[in-house]
């Protein structure tokens, strides 16, 4: 009778054998996403508001609108078919494209609310931008500024009540540390991340806000804030073209675009000349020094505020906390102003700080980190504002 040699079985061809035999599972359907809440990442900017709202478990976007913080009335006896389908309330783009003919107001002044009937019927138009089913939950969690007090937050629930079921406070600069994160580059040894340890100035058009983001939402202790921005920057700049020429009559809407497109600090790229119209006549008016002497302003309110909040952090984070300091908001977007702040740092003494700005796209990281965290949030976070 012949015999077959058969090796001796090892592990490893036991464990092959093993795969080999044993059926493979059938994969495990992808759960569904719930449709019967909608979580939403809401930045109520003094100027401008960012909304993106999501379901829950669902990568895709719903919503995602960038709309002008505004909202304007139709004036007493306006003719009719003067305003679009001859509306009495229009909100954002259309309310200040068609202003002459409407009582516009900014519900929101230094990044909180000053005209509560207004922000409440902002807010309703942010609902209607949603247009969720009517047997939706709708929860939102909603950016505050760093120094807003408790009838700060207060207003904004009373605002926000009766057009999302439950929010979540949080302080806009973690929102936009939140929202800047690459979470592809989490496992990257040299990224740097937001959210573990920096320092956040967001400088938007109604405050100034600095934040120490060490991976928990901040408390009062981690934030300073100043109401000195953009806004106070537009108004400097008025008050200096009055100066130059008091003939010469210009809106805020036309200083703030002035300064958006040629702000500076530090050296200007190119002296600031614009034209202006006096009487109907052309008339050309140098900015140069002006719009750099308002931001230079603006810059060293930053300063200040940066110093106190790096006074605050712990000794053992404060080294790698200054390799992380993100300018965000519109005054982000003044030339030179990652460099200069970086500049006055190391005058100052401080050991080798590293300033950047997070780029084009400040005006949604707010809001992309608000929906961030309303994936996150826990259900005894939420506040209930009822329906």
């Amino acid at each position: 009778m012949r015999t077959t040699y058969v090796p001796p079985l090892t592990a490893e061809t036991a464990r092959e054998l093993q795969r080999k035999l044993t059926p493979t599972p059938a994969p495990e359907p992808a759960r569904p996403a719930r449709t019967d809440v909608l979580l939403v990442g809401l930045d109520l900017g003094t100027s401008v508001s960012c909304l993106k709202a999501a379901h829950p478990g669902a990568a895709e976007l719903v919503t995602d609108e960038i709309i002008p913080t505004a909202v304007g009335y139709a004036r007493e006896g306006i003719v009719e078919n003067l305003l679009p389908g001859n509306a009495r309330v229009l909100y954002g783009q259309l309310a200040l494209q068609y202003r002459t003919y409407l009582r516009l107001l900014m519900p929101l002044r230094n990044g909180v609310i000053e005209d509560l009937a207004a922000a409440q019927d902002f807010v309703r138009h942010l609902r209607q931008v949603l247009n969720p089913p009517a047997n939706v939950e709708v929860r939102a969690v909603v950016g505050v500024p760093a120094g807003a007090d408790r009838t700060a937050r207060e207003n904004l629930c009373t605002a926000l009540a009766g057009v999302f079921q439950k929010v979540l406070l949080i302080p806009e600069p973690f929102l936009a540390a939140l929202g800047y994160r690459e979470e592809s580059r989490l496992g990257d040894p040299t990224y740097l991340d937001p959210v573990r340890n920096s320092l956040f100035v967001d400088c938007g058009a109604g405050t100034t806000d600095v934040c120490l983001v060490q991976g928990y939402y901040p408390g009062p202790e981690h934030q300073v804030s100043s109401a000195f921005a953009g806004d106070e920057v537009d108004q400097l700049l008025l008050e200096a073209v009055r100066r130059l020429d008091p003939d010469v009559q210009l809106s805020v809407a036309r200083v703030r675009a002035i300064k958006e497109q040629h702000s500076y600090v530090g050296q200007p790229d190119a002296p600031v000349v614009v034209s202006v119209v006096v009487g109907g006549k052309a008339r050309k008016l140098d900015l140069t020094a002006p719009l750099g002497q308002a931001c230079g302003r603006l810059l060293q309110e930053i300063f200040e505020l940066v110093k106190l909040a790096i006074a605050r952090a712990s000794t053992d984070t404060v080294e790698e906390l200054l390799q992380n300091i993100v300018l965000t908001g519109g005054g982000s977007r003044i030339r030179h102003i990652d460099a200069e702040l970086q500049r006055l740092l190391t005058e100052e003494g401080y050991e080798k700080p590293r300033v950047q700005t997070v780029g084009e796209g400040y005006k949604q990281l707010v809001a992309r980190g608000a929906l961030v965290a309303a994936r996150q949030a826990k259900e005894s976070q939420w506040l209930s504002l009822g329906r």
